[in-house]
């Protein structure tokens, strides 16, 4: 499901510090996920490798949309649960799986969020009316859509007994039903 444009226009544009505070905080919950699976999965040097670089990537994205709140005379607000998220755990499969198939949902849930960012990235640099923003959030849009492929990537390639393809599309579909909730908030996934 696409994101309505008129989203940026009736709440983003009216929140914008909102906006900035919820994506500052998305890049670092994207840099400690980052983290967590070299934690959980040390046993693949390619995923350590490739989570280790997009930890320090996530990390410099907070950094930027840091700047951009001071830039505009905001300051950094408190961390707000992103419910969007927490919808998606939900179709996580439960403990008692296999080491393989729990990477691969762990994989696909990273690239479920960064494809989901990457579209919303997409819909405000598109409709957002502040030329800075629109810029930053194309550029942002392009590295989440690697990042995005870059999961599943992983997941096919560390995952042969898991039939990632139709994993995807269930949750897929999945997601499509969540994010009708969602586009009503001031927040990057709300």
């Amino acid at each position: 499901m696409k994101t309505d444009p008129l989203w940026v226009k009736h709440i983003v544009e009216g929140n914008i510090d909102e906006i900035l505070t919820d994506h500052a905080y998305c890049e670092q919950k994207a840099a400690s996920s980052a983290i967590s699976l070299i934690v959980q999965f040390p046993e693949y040097p390619d995923l350590v490798s490739k989570m280790a670089d997009l930890a320090q990537e996530e990390m410099g994205h907070f950094r930027m949309v840091h700047k951009k709140i001071v830039e505009r005379g905001y300051e950094l607000g408190r961390e707000r649960k992103d419910s969007y998220v927490n919808e998606l755990v939900k179709f996580i499969r439960v403990k008692g799986k296999g080491k393989e198939e729990s990477l691969a949902d762990k994989l696909l849930f990273a690239a479920m969020i960064e494809a989901r960012s990457c579209e919303r990235f997409k819909v405000l640099s598109e409709n957002i009316s502040d030329k800075d923003l629109a810029d930053f959030y194309h550029k942002l849009m392009i590295s989440e859509a690697r990042h995005y492929t870059m999961f599943l990537k992983l997941a096919r390639e560390l995952c042969p007994n898991v039939d990632i393809d139709k994993r995807w599309e269930d949750f897929l579909e999945y997601e499509g039903e969540v994010i009708s909730n969602y586009g009503k908030s001031e927040t990057v996934h709300g």
